[in-house]
């Protein structure tokens, strides 16, 4: 069922600035700054301990910031917490439920935490949830319960809507569902702020990517634009009929962030026909055959990864 538009509202956005954040010695966040706008899909990427959640966290009021500043819809979010969630709807991780509840009855339940009357019977439906309105949480398959987490989301109608992780761990067809509910939120006009670390995912929904790295943003915009400017280097991926070493490549400067796991060898290159010529000398030296060999644009993965690559990953 499609819902019709917000009405337009220019404040009705998410607007986060310097953010910072510390446990003891570690460093969460360093200056965290976005925005993101009505109508807009704003991917948070990075590695693990890169400060996504905990920028959700902070954005939903559940930790507390050591600086900074967070907008929602004109609010002060770190000084009216809970009015701003009163425009904010939250898809964590894991939404933890009354295993002995109801769809229906944890609908009610949200909504009657927010002091408004509950619309189940449209959630449910919305959701695909309406065949399940009298199944205990307890028998809810995985892809139902995330369903559900996006229904009690929406129990307060919400401007912003942040979700961290909401297709980890749902097969195919429950994130193609999923997909689609996003897109849906967007053409509403809502404020979408999305955690993943799915790549695929981030270049399908999102309109602008940030890329988290150690709680910095290191780079911010269109995923065609991130990948774009690294059109004219190529990714190479080969197959050999023995074991490769990475040392066989060593200060070769036509091979870069090249990487060796058993018989399969992967390497960037801005020259790809020296690398070639060079890759097919260095494995006839070796007596090593290749078994197949792909080369192509670096996606957007390819470029994520060199922006926030460990030291000890070369």
């Amino acid at each position: 069922m499609t819902r019709p538009a917000l009405a337009p509202d220019p404040i009705a956005s998410l607007s986060v600035s310097g953010l910072t954040k510390a446990y003891g010695t570690v460093q969460a966040l360093a200056g965290v700054s976005f925005e993101v706008s009505p109508g807009e899909v704003l991917g948070l990427l990075g590695p693990n301990g890169a400060g996504k959640s905990t920028t959700i966290e902070i954005v939903t009021g559940l930790t507390a910031a050591d600086s900074g500043a967070v907008s929602i819809g004109g609010l002060d979010a770190l000084a009216r917490p809970g009015a701003a969630r009163r425009t904010t709807g939250v898809v964590l991780q894991t939404t933890g439920l009354q295993d002995a509840l109801t769809p229906q009855e944890a609908i009610e339940a949200f909504a009657a935490l927010y002091g408004t009357a509950a619309d189940s019977a449209r959630l449910l439906d919305r959701f695909g949830l309406a065949a399940k309105a009298r199944t205990r949480v307890a028998s809810l398959s995985g892809g139902e319960r995330q369903r559900l987490a996006l229904a009690l989301a929406f129990v307060n109608d919400p401007r912003v809507i942040l979700l961290d992780e909401p297709t980890a761990g749902l097969d195919p067809q429950m994130r193609r569902e999923l997909h689609d509910q996003i897109r849906e939120m967007k053409r509403e006009g809502r404020a979408i702020l999305l955690a993943t670390h799915d790549m695929e995912e981030a270049g399908q929904l999102c309109d602008c990517i940030a890329v988290l790295d150690h709680g910095r943003i290191v780079a911010e915009g269109a995923p065609e634009a991130l990948t774009a400017g690294a059109a004219e280097t190529l990714r190479v991926e080969v197959r050999t009929s023995q074991l490769v070493e990475a040392a066989w490549f060593a200060r070769r400067p036509a091979f870069q962030a090249l990487s060796c796991d058993g018989t399969s060898l992967k390497f960037t290159t801005a020259q790809l026909n020296r690398a070639l010529a060079e890759l097919t000398a260095v494995l006839d030296a070796h007596d090593v055959q290749i078994l197949g060999l792909e080369a192509g644009g670096r996606r957007l993965e390819d470029v994520i990864l060199d922006l926030t690559r460990r030291p000890e990953q070369g």
